[in-house]
């Protein structure tokens, strides 16, 4: 993990994602992660090339690693990328 991710970091950004946007990770094991009879999902972790989740389907937990398009930069290019990639996957889906 890179300093820019570090697991303080990471687990302030999952905390915040699992608490109030977990739509948006359904979201992401659906359209990114090709879990698409996803019901639940919660992040794991995220660091610089990509976030680990886990996803509900049929009462079954599946591991799910999505990598970015690019290298994060920091926290706030996380944050950018995490808006963007729900936009793109609501157009997908």
């Amino acid at each position: 993990m890179s300093d820019q991710f570090s697991a303080e970091i990471s687990s302030r950004i999952c905390k915040h994602m699992n608490e109030d946007h977990a739509n948006a990770i359904v979201i992401y094991a659906q359209a990114f992660g090709g879990v698409t009879d996803a019901t639940d999902a919660e992040m794991l972790s995220i660091d610089a090339e990509g976030m680990n989740l886990t996803a509900q389907v049929n009462e079954e937990t599946v591991p799910v690693r999505i990598q970015f398009d690019h290298v994060l930069a920091d926290a706030e290019d996380a944050h950018q990328t995490l808006i963007a990639m729900v936009k793109q996957a609501r157009v997908k889906l």
